[in-house]
C-alpha cells in the first residue's frame, strides 16, 4: 500500500510501490521522492497526470467547456523584461489581471430561470487578483473564473475606459499630498495612500435573488470615500491611479 502526502507544490513520497501506471520498476520502489504540480482542485488519484523521469506535471488539455456561470479566459503573457530590456526575476514579474474570454457557461440559475453570462466570447476583460483555477489549453495559459470574479470589460487598452460589471465602480484616485504642512517634499514611499476619488464608471448593479438589478447608491461624477486597501489598483496610460472596487467598499459620498 502506498503512503502518500500531498501539499501544494510539495513532495510526494511513495513507499513499497511495486508498480504503477507511469511509475514502474522491475525491482519496485523502496522510497521515491517525486516533485508534484497539480491543479488547485487536487484529485485523489494519478488520473490526468503525466509522469516522466520521476516528475509529475499537470495534464494538458485541448478543449474546456465551462459550466454554470463560469468563464474561460485566455490570460495575457506576463512581462519578463522591463521596457529597457532587463530580465525580471519571477518575484518581480507582475501577475496579469487581463485576458480574452474564449468560452462561457450556460449561466447562473435564479429560481426557475437561467440568466446568461453577461460577457461575450472575444471580449477583453479585467478580473480580480488571486481568483480562479489556472489551466493550460493547447500550450497557452488560461484561467477558469466565476462571472462575479470579472471586474469589467476593457473597451480600449486604457483602464480609464473600463466598463465595470455588476456592483463594481471604477474610481480615479485623488492625488496624494506631495508636501508636508511645513513644505517638505515627500518621497513616494512616505506619501499617504488616499482613499478618496471620483467615480468615472459604474456597473449596472448586482442581481437580487429574483434576478432583478439593484440600483447603485452612487453615480458617475460623485466624489467618494472608500475603505483603505479595498479593491484592485490600476495605472492609466497617462500615469493616473485608478481603483476598481465594489459599491459596498464605499463609505460615503462627499460634496
Amino acid at each position: 500500500m502506498a503512503a502518500t502526502q500531498l501539499t501544494n507544490a510539495s513532495a510526494l513520497t511513495i513507499k513499497s510501490l511495486p508498480s504503477h501506471e507511469g511509475l514502474w520498476s522491475s525491482k519496485g520502489f523502496a522510497s521515491v521522492n517525486v516533485s508534484l504540480v497539480y491543479p488547485n482542485s487536487a484529485r485523489r488519484s494519478f488520473h490526468g497526470l503525466i509522469t516522466s523521469a520521476a516528475s509529475v506535471s499537470a495534464a494538458k488539455y485541448t478543449s474546456i467547456k465551462p459550466l454554470g456561470d463560469r468563464v474561460l479566459i485566455k490570460t495575457k503573457t506576463v512581462e519578463e523584461k522591463t521596457s529597457s530590456g532587463i530580465f525580471l526575476p519571477s518575484s518581480a514579474q507582475k501577475k496579469q489581471q487581463a485576458g480574452e474570454v474564449v468560452a462561457v457557461g450556460s449561466g447562473k440559475r435564479v429560481g426557475d430561470d437561467r440568466l446568461p453570462v453577461g460577457v461575450e466570447i472575444g471580449k477583453e476583460v479585467i478580473y480580480s487578483k488571486y481568483v480562479g483555477t489556472e489551466v493550460e489549453v493547447d500550450g497557452l495559459s488560461h484561467l477558469i473564473v466565476k462571472e462575479d470574479d470579472i471586474i469589467g470589460i476593457l473597451e480600449t487598452d486604457d483602464i480609464k475606459d473600463l466598463k465595470p460589471l455588476s456592483d463594481r465602480l471604477l474610481i480615479k484616485v485623488a492625488e496624494a499630498e506631495r508636501k508636508t504642512a511645513g513644505g517638505l517634499l515627500l518621497s513616494e514611499s512616505a506619501k499617504e495612500r488616499p482613499s478618496i476619488g471620483t467615480v468615472v464608471a459604474a456597473g449596472p448593479g448586482a442581481l437580487d435573488e429574483e434576478g432583478n438589478r439593484q440600483a447603485l447608491p452612487v453615480s458617475t461624477g460623485n466624489t467618494v470615500m472608500y475603505s483603505k486597501y479595498a479593491g484592485n489598483d490600476f495605472k492609466g496610460t497617462d500615469g493616473s491611479d485608478y481603483i476598481a472596487l465594489r459599491v459596498s467598499d464605499v463609505m460615503a459620498v462627499l460634496s
